[in-house]
C-alpha cells in the first residue's frame, strides 16, 4: 500500500506542474490590468508602478514563473492583491465550507444512489426500475444553479425551513446552513449512482457464479450483496470518484446561488478581480484536492481487489 501511495504521488506531479502552468499562463494572457483594478481608474502612474513593484508584477515573466512555483513548493502564497489578507489565511477559512459541501453531497448520493440502483436491478423493467429511469434523466437534465434557486425559493424564502444565505456558526448551524446546499449537489450524483449501480449490477447478474450461488439456494439477499454487488464496485467507485471531483466544480454555482462562504465563491470573486496571489494559491489547492480525491479511488481498488495492488 505504501509503495502504491508514493507511485500515484509521483505520477501527479506532472499533472500538477502542467495544471499550475497553465493558470499562470492564462492569468498573464488575460486582458486587465490587476493594479488598475487594485487601486482604482485614478491611480497615477507612480501609484500603479509602485503598485507593480511590491507584487513583483513589474519582474520578467521567467521570474515571475520560478518564484510562483517555489511559492507552491513551499506553501507560500503570499498576500491577496486587493485585501492584503493572507492567501493562505483565506483559503483556510473558506476551504472547510467546500470540503463539508462535497463530502454532505457525496454522502447523501451514496445514501440514496446505491440502494435505489441496486433495487432498480432486482426489479428491473418493474415500477422500481421505471422510477430510476425517470428520476435519472431528471436528475441530468436540472442544472445545479436552477435547482438550487427553486429549493431556496421554496424551503428558504416561502416556508421559511431553511437559512437563506451564509454558513453558519458551530457544527449544528452549520449543518443546518448545509441541508439545502448539499441536497442541491446530491440530486445529480443520486441519479448518476443509481444509474451507474444499476448498470453495474445487471452485467454481474448475469454472470456464472451468480446463477451458480442462486442454483445452490443461497438467499436472494446474500446473491446480492455478497456475491454480485461485492464483484460491481469497481465501477461503482469509478463513478464515485467521478462524482466527488464533478462535486468541486459544481460547489462554485451552488455556493454563489445560497452566498455561501467556500473556495469556489473566493475563486470566482479572485478571478473577477484579477487577484494573482489568491486565484493561484486556490487552483493548487483544487489541484491537490483532485489528486487526493485520485488517490483515495486507487486505494479503495486495492481494499476491493487486493490483486490491482501487486
Amino acid at each position: 500500500m505504501p509503495s502504491l501511495i508514493a507511485s500515484k504521488l509521483l505520477d501527479a506531479i506532472p499533472t500538477l506542474w502542467l495544471v499550475l502552468t497553465l493558470v499562470f499562463v492564462a492569468l498573464r494572457i488575460l486582458p486587465g490590468d490587476p493594479a488598475l483594478v487594485a487601486l482604482g481608474d485614478f491611480a497615477t502612474p507612480e501609484q500603479l508602478a509602485l503598485f507593480r513593484e511590491q507584487a513583483g508584477l513589474d519582474a520578467p515573466l521567467w521570474q515571475q514563473y520560478f518564484a510562483f512555483l517555489w511559492d507552491v513548493v513551499t506553501f507560500d502564497f503570499g498576500n491577496s492583491l486587493i485585501t492584503k489578507e493572507s492567501v493562505a489565511g483565506v483559503i483556510g477559512y473558506n476551504l472547510p465550507f467546500t470540503v463539508a459541501l462535497a463530502i454532505g453531497a457525496t454522502a447523501i448520493g451514496v445514501i440514496i444512489g446505491v440502494p435505489f440502483g441496486v433495487l432498480a436491478a432486482v426489479r428491473k423493467n418493474k415500477a422500481p426500475d421505471q422510477g430510476m429511469r425517470v428520476f435519472s434523466l431528471v436528475g441530468y437534465a436540472i442544472p445545479d444553479f436552477y435547482l438550487g434557486a427553486v429549493l431556496l425559493i421554496v424551503f428558504a424564502l416561502n416556508l421559511k425551513l431553511f437559512p437563506i444565505n451564509g454558513g453558519g456558526e458551530g457544527f449544528w448551524g452549520q449543518l443546518y446552513h448545509l441541508a439545502l446546499p448539499a441536497i442541491t449537489l446530491a440530486v445529480l450524483k443520486i441519479a448518476f449512482l443509481g444509474r451507474l449501480t444499476r448498470t453495474a449490477l445487471l452485467e454481474v447478474l448475469s454472470k456464472d457464479y451468480v446463477r451458480t450461488a442462486k442454483a445452490k439456494g443461497a438467499p436472494p439477499k446474500t446473491v446480492i450483496y455478497k456475491h454480485a454487488l461485492r464483484n460491481a464496485l469497481l465501477p461503482i467507485v469509478t463513478g464515485l470518484g467521478l462524482s466527488l471531483l464533478a462535486t468541486l466544480s459544481g460547489a462554485v454555482a451552488v455556493e454563489l446561488v445560497f452566498n455561501r462562504p467556500g473556495l469556489g465563491s473566493t475563486l470566482i470573486k479572485a478571478i473577477a478581480e484579477r487577484d494573482y496571489t489568491l486565484i493561484q494559491g486556490a487552483v493548487v489547492v483544487f489541484a491537490l484536492m483532485v489528486v487526493v480525491v485520485n488517490l483515495l479511488v486507487d486505494v479503495l481498488y486495492t481494499i476491493i481487489d487486493p490483486r490491482l495492488g501487486s
